[in-house]
């Protein structure tokens, strides 16, 4: 394998923060970190060096605080350096820290920092913590809240607040540390204008590899969430397998968009980077993706695959008001390129058609790329199953996407596909360290260094889980195949019907969301009959297909039209046309209100709860099967 020239082994590393030590002394004047500073309307970027200052003020305002090793402190921020900053600070301190979805309910929020007995949480601005304040109410946990931005008035709230602190009065409390005077307000520099030299001069710490660094909650689609214990060896052993088979270079700029709490943006995009000294910018939201694409010019980026699918679908939308000519040459680019995949990969022969590439590819392919910044050497998609026909578009015309696959408790990633032999149906080869079988029922289970420590305070479901003899119980279905791994299903998903058939809808759901109209679709069919789904319209779309068929837009018995249920039925038909016979929907219930994390019926990493939604739902179910 190939990597980085710098790359930074475990073993030296050992803990996370010894990960940034030994990087700061690597390459201490290389990028590290870009992000867009919205009052001063411009691109910003940090070195290492002026990374590692900036870690030392905040180490320093933190261990005034008086916490022990292994406290919990929370990080609630969208993407940017003090994420980073302030998660080094707290990890070379022996502290723990807890990642919080910016999006998530404030009741969840709430839950979390009871259940991890939170001391500090970080807070991006003074109008999330007004909303977490009143739910958390009068519960010890967490004990000092710490106001990031102050251009929110934080400092005139946090007054009126005996738990808050503006980021900036907390910092310039004399004890803790000298610092620049300039001022934050008007220089987006300013927090980094620290002297820099303190910061190279603390040793490196004496830290176990093997003691928790970090609680993650993961949004569990039905319960409670729970805290996934990973240890710094398990994170570190992780970004360090995925090397063994993507290569990364010190070159390569990631373009970081999927939120840090996650764990696959915070080992794949932050420390993987981190290993191999390359350079991190953060996008400014998924609405300015795609300038924010021409901009920086990533050649890596990390995404879960419903990104993939909106680019997927506003391409099919461009297509449909170009010239039948357009839509035919689009079609053979995809059709040529995907052929010329499989010759490279060497799954297939040459066929002449592959002369027609070098046009196709200047018409077609080249200016798809162009909207990707121009220079993607890999676009890794993971946290669901990404759909093939979107897979197949994106490889034809040349985008370097592989798919991967993992979970919270394995720190994430299991497997990924490496950017030569890609086999895009599969979710890629195993990362060195990692061991599978297959146990009954076809569950892949796993067993390695990223395996997590247990469940946070629940070790009846850490035993359910991880079993006696070490191995992690995935709740998937899958099949080793060449060493490749392929999942089949989930099994918690799986619908039997009355007659005693099995139906995995995962499948089903993924090919039916590629049709522009359906935001959001659920099969539905346990003990029944027959299988039926429960469809959320996107929202834009519905006007125009309701005067189609003569319909009020806002009359909610449109949604009730025979005619319209008989057109939705053909277009799921027509969906899975390819699928085995089992996979027919004979009923469909419409709405126009999304399943979102805010009516508690998604997780903040897009998870549909499905037992919310049917217990929501539960009459409209009902209804498609009666008579």
């Amino acid at each position: 394998m190939t990597w980085s020239e710098d790359l930074i082994p475990v073993e030296r590393a050992r803990t996370l923060d010894g990960l940034f030590h030994h990087r700061v002394r690597r390459s201490p004047e290389r990028i590290a970190y870009r992000w867009f500073d919205r009052a001063a309307s411009q691109w910003c970027a940090l070195t290492w060096r002026e990374t590692a200052a900036e870690v030392e003020r905040w180490r320093n305002a933190l261990a005034a605080e008086g916490l022990q090793p292994g406290d919990r402190v929370a990080i609630l921020l969208r993407n940017c350096p003090e994420w980073v900053i302030i998660d080094q600070a707290a990890l070379s301190l022996g502290l723990v820290t807890v990642p919080l979805y910016t999006d998530d309910r404030a009741d969840n929020a709430a839950y979390i920092l009871q259940d991890a007995a939170v001391s500090l949480l970080f807070i991006q601005d003074a109008n999330r913590w007004r909303r977490l304040a009143p739910v958390i109410g009068d519960e010890p946990w967490p004990q000092r809240v710490v106001i990031v931005d102050g251009r929110d008035g934080a400092r005139a709230y946090a007054a009126q607040d005996p738990r808050a602190v503006a980021a900036s009065d907390w910092l310039a409390q004399p004890a803790r540390t000298s610092h620049s005077q300039t001022d934050p307000q008007t220089d987006p520099q300013a927090h980094f204008k620290t002297d820099p030299e303190r910061a190279a001069e603390r040793p490196q710490r004496d830290g176990d590899p093997h003691a928790l660094a970090t609680i993650v909650y993961t949004s569990g689609t039905t319960g409670r969430p729970k805290g996934v214990m990973l240890s710094h060896n398990n994170i570190l052993s992780n970004a360090h397998g995925a090397l063994t088979v993507v290569d990364v270079y010190q070159q390569d700029v990631f373009l970081s968009f999927l939120p840090l709490s996650h764990t696959l943006e915070r080992t794949a995009s932050y420390f993987l980077p981190m290993l191999t000294g390359s350079e991190v910018a953060y996008a400014r939201s998924v609405n300015q993706l795609a300038d924010d694409m021409k901009t920086i010019r990533p050649t890596a980026i990390i995404a879960v695959p419903r990104v993939f699918e909106r680019i997927y679908q506003r391409i099919n939308d461009q297509l449909q008001g170009r010239s039948a000519l357009a839509r035919r040459l689009f079609r053979l680019a995809v059709n040529v390129g995907w052929t010329r995949f499989e010759y490279n990969e060497g799954r297939r022969r040459w066929h002449p058609k592959l002369l027609l590439w070098p046009l196709l590819q200047r018409k077609v392919a080249t200016p798809v790329l162009e909207r990707l910044g121009g220079r993607m050497r890999a676009a890794v998609s993971g946290g669901a199953a990404m759909p093939f026909d979107v897979a197949r578009v994106f490889i034809g015309l040349g985008v370097p996407l592989v798919q991967g696959y993992g979970l919270t408790e394995t720190s994430p990633v299991i497997a990924v596909n490496p950017l030569r032999d890609n086999r895009p149906k599969s979710v890629g080869r195993l990362l060195r360290g990692i061991r599978a079988r297959i146990g009954p029922d076809a569950e892949l289970q796993v067993k390695g260094p990223c395996n997590m420590l247990g469940y946070w305070n629940n070790h009846a479901a850490t035993a359910r889980v991880i079993d006696a003899d070490g191995w992690l119980h995935t709740g998937d279905q899958a099949r080793l195949e060449d060493g490749y791994l392929y999942i089949t299903g989930r099994i918690k998903d799986i619908l039997v019907l009355s007659n005693g058939e099995k139906v995995p809808p995962a499948d089903m759901e993924m090919a039916l969301g590629l049709d522009p109209l359906f935001e959001q679709v659920l099969v539905v069919g346990e003990g029944r009959s027959y299988l039926a789904a429960l469809v959320v319209l996107n929202a834009d779309l519905w006007p125009g297909l309701a005067r189609e068929y003569g319909l009020r837009p806002d009359a909610p018995a449109s949604l009730e039209d025979p005619d319209l249920h008989k057109e939705m039925l053909r277009r799921m038909r027509d969906a899975l046309a390819d699928f085995p016979g089992y996979a027919k929907i004979r009923r469909v219930s419409l709405t126009l209100e999304p399943w979102t994390v805010e009516n508690g019926l998604q997780t903040p990493t897009m998870k549909i709860k499905r037992s919310k939604v049917l217990e929501r739902y539960r009459e409209a179910v009902n209804g498609m099967y009666e008579g």
